[in-house]
């Protein structure tokens, strides 16, 4: 017994790695890949310690961070309790829903699914609320464990962000220019790729409702970036803002038919309740923040200080 107990406690020489426990793998083959992965110096000691135990019948499926030098016990311990290794990944402000995908297709723990459906499927898949899938997932940090799938992290972000929208909707002001949460979504898209610091949201969702009241053009450069996609090579041009899209707002008035990128929370409530100003422009300055200008004149000065 006193020899079962030091070799179940005696820390390992393994280094930090990970244990795969497949569904309906049993205790002798539990213990057989223990020993092959130089957790454990023998096969009975872990058979015989999770008889004892009463961790034999409790061994949950599941991938397990082992740590360097984990004993035998500690690691029967962990897996009797299912304290599966959680993976994450983080959903920045401001992608596209390619940039998304993108980052999806790298996770090689997560399962494959979304280039196995049509589009259409995808929609009935996660009951998105548009046609276009972008902008409809919430950038935040999401945990998945190995053999989760893309579509389920899709799902629990797409979810997020239906929820984030339905309380920033409700904190509307009342006299805003948007009549739908999606036109809401589109313009907090805008507004996340204009502004450089969330402090400046608000300031900048006045300047696109003023616009919009006014019937005037948005004139967001990220609008015309967005819908020249590929075909855009190198820094955006003056000839750019005339090739038409239903993206360009140079061309087109309105909102965009879609969003543009996934917004955060500071740019969906900045683009429902926008500052009280006249200001109708603004250029970056070219230290992340913006002069904003009332009238055309004062904003062609500012373009000529700082552009120049």
């Amino acid at each position: 017994m006193l020899y079962l107990h030091q070799s179940v406690r005696a820390p390992s020489d393994a280094p930090r790695q990970f244990l795969v426990v497949e569904p309906g793998t049993g205790l002798y083959e539990f213990a057989g890949l223990m020993v092959k992965q130089e957790l454990a110096r023998e096969e009975w000691p872990v058979v015989a310690w999770a008889v004892l135990s009463g961790t034999a019948n409790s061994l949950k499926s599941g991938e397990y961070q082992i740590e360097p030098h984990e004993s035998p016990a500690r690691i029967l311990g962990k897996v009797s309790r299912g304290d599966i290794y959680q993976h994450k990944i983080t959903l920045l402000e401001g992608w596209s829903y390619q940039d998304l995908t993108g980052k999806l297709r790298q996770q090689t723990k997560l399962s494959q699914q979304l280039t196995s459906l049509t589009p259409g499927q995808f929609r009935e898949n996660l009951s998105l609320m548009a046609n276009s899938p972008e902008g409809l997932f919430f950038p935040d940090t999401y945990f998945f464990v190995m053999g989760e799938s893309d579509l389920d992290l899709l799902d629990r972000a797409a979810r997020k962000m239906e929820q984030n929208l339905k309380e920033v909707w409700a904190l509307r002001a009342s006299d805003i220019t948007l009549d739908t949460p999606y036109q809401a979504l589109i313009l907090a898209s805008i507004i996340q790729k204009e502004a450089m610091r969330s402090s400046e949201m608000p300031r900048i969702s006045a300047v696109f409702h003023n616009r919009l009241k006014r019937k005037m053009r948005l004139q967001a450069d990220p609008t015309v970036i967005y819908g020249l996609g590929d075909s855009l090579k190198g820094p955006l041009k003056r000839s750019h803002l005339k090739q038409d899209t239903p993206y360009n707002t140079y061309t087109r008035a309105g909102l965009t038919p879609g969003p543009i990128s996934m917004p955060g929370r500071a740019a969906l409530e900045a683009s429902v309740r926008p500052l009280t100003t006249q200001e109708l422009y603004f250029v970056a300055r070219g230290d992340g923040t913006h002069q904003f200008s009332n009238t055309l004149k004062e904003h062609n000065a500012a373009v000529r200080q700082f552009r120049n």
